[in-house]
């Protein structure tokens, strides 16, 4: 039997889950237009952490088919001319385009290099002032240099063989050059002038998928230039060779010893990098980039949280105080502030993945890209903007707690 006048023991409040979350939701909801503009910080920084990501993932994939299609078929050789480059003017032997196309995996080669003529002597008349010519880069080069260029050919055709081992003074003109030069069409049986030498135009080219500098260059057989002006001086003779998928780091290290075994250590041979190298490095050069500008949205939209979620624990001292008068304890507010600026992270975080998506969604479909998005990035966001709102709440919610119920009943 209970002793009379003994008083009952006050028992702890208690602040249950789903009061703690109805008390946070009211709280958003009271100023809706101040939680959007809170939120909208973390919205702008998870939307650009997925967007990033998405559009970095894309991007490597499109980055990979194109250099499976161009760059992973190109093998480059470069004429050293070894330990004594002066007393070798040209390396490359009189059959190189024959001794690299026998290699299996070949499907073109070629040597050419810059012909070393006076400033102007690209003509389309055999007269005219000394100074009227066009400034022109004349290339001296094998039938394979234009079969392994992939050229489109607007009229006519490219030398062959034929005419680079006879030494038939023909060109191969880019378009544009073409234009600057008068030659709109090669019915006429057009000619151009290299140093007063006439070269009779047998084609005309408006695009090339390798070496575009041809498309403003004179291309002429190797075996006339050589005839006409010798071997190359100044700038030495390159090798373009364009091989199958998969075949040219094989024909990277066995080009130097097909053209010369005795010496190989006379050319300098340029495999294609590694695919996954170039897109390792591609995706985390643009990771580190656009990550930082990610980062440095998180943390405006924190500090935007932290800031509002501050000036609401001084507006609603009022409030706080009445609570703990009424057996709120430190915790349970600290739990209120908490919960309130985690629910507006999680928010943006939720709405920003979504935009994040829809970004990379829309830069693919108007680039012709096929998307790329990870489902971790995806599920990552919005628990990454759940951690930027608790981060932000802590310190508000912790001086919140701090409040006296006296104190805060005075004001």
């Amino acid at each position: 039997m209970r002793r009379r006048g003994r008083p009952r023991p006050v028992e702890p409040t208690r602040l249950l889950p789903r009061d703690l979350l109805a008390e946070a939701l009211a709280g958003v909801l009271q100023r809706p237009a101040r939680s959007a503009l809170t939120a909208l910080g973390t919205v702008l920084g998870v939307g650009a952490f997925v967007a990033v990501l998405g559009l970095t993932a894309t991007a490597s994939a499109r980055i990979d088919s194109r250099f499976s299609v161009l760059t992973a078929t190109e093998v480059s050789v470069e004429d050293t001319g070894g330990p004594r480059p002066d007393l070798t003017p040209l390396s490359f032997p009189a059959d190189a385009d024959a001794r690299i196309q026998r290699l299996n995996g070949v499907e073109a080669a070629g040597v050419y290099w810059p012909v070393q003529l006076p400033a102007g002597s690209v003509r389309a008349a055999p007269v005219g002032r000394p100074s009227g010519g066009e400034q022109a880069t004349v290339v001296a080069a094998s039938a394979g240099v234009l079969t392994a260029a992939e050229p489109h050919l607007a009229q006519g055709r490219t030398f062959d063989a034929w005419h680079d081992t006879t030494g038939r003074q023909v060109a191969v003109l880019g378009s544009a050059l073409a234009a600057r030069l008068g030659i709109g069409t090669l019915d006429t049986q057009p000619a151009v002038f290299l140093a007063g030498r006439p070269f009779t135009v047998i084609g005309i080219v408006d695009d090339v998928r390798r070496r575009p500098e041809l498309l403003l260059s004179v291309v002429v057989p190797r075996g006339a230039a050589a005839r006409l002006w010798g071997g190359p001086t100044g700038d030495r003779a390159k090798m373009l060779v364009a091989t199958r998928i998969g075949a040219a780091r094989q024909i990277a290290d066995e080009a130097a010893l097909a053209l010369d075994p005795a010496h190989p250590e006379n050319f300098a041979v340029t495999p294609p990098p590694d695919p996954r190298t170039l897109r390792s490095g591609v995706t985390s050069d643009l990771d580190r980039l656009f990550l930082l500008l990610a980062g440095i949205c998180l943390v405006i939209g924190a500090v935007g949280i932290a800031n509002t979620t501050l000036v609401a624990v001084l507006e609603r001292t009022g409030e706080i105080g009445l609570r703990r008068a009424l057996g709120a304890r430190g915790r349970h507010i600290t739990g209120q502030f908490l919960c309130e600026s985690g629910s507006l992270g999680l928010l943006g975080g939720l709405v920003g993945s979504s935009l994040g998506v829809l970004t990379v969604l829309g830069v693919a479909l108007a680039r012709d890209w096929t998307p790329v998005v990870s489902p971790a990035t995806v599920a990552a966001a919005p628990v990454a903007g759940l951690a930027t709102g608790l981060l932000a709440g802590a310190y508000p919610a912790w001086r919140a707690a701090r409040i006296q119920p006296a104190e805060a009943l005075r004001r």
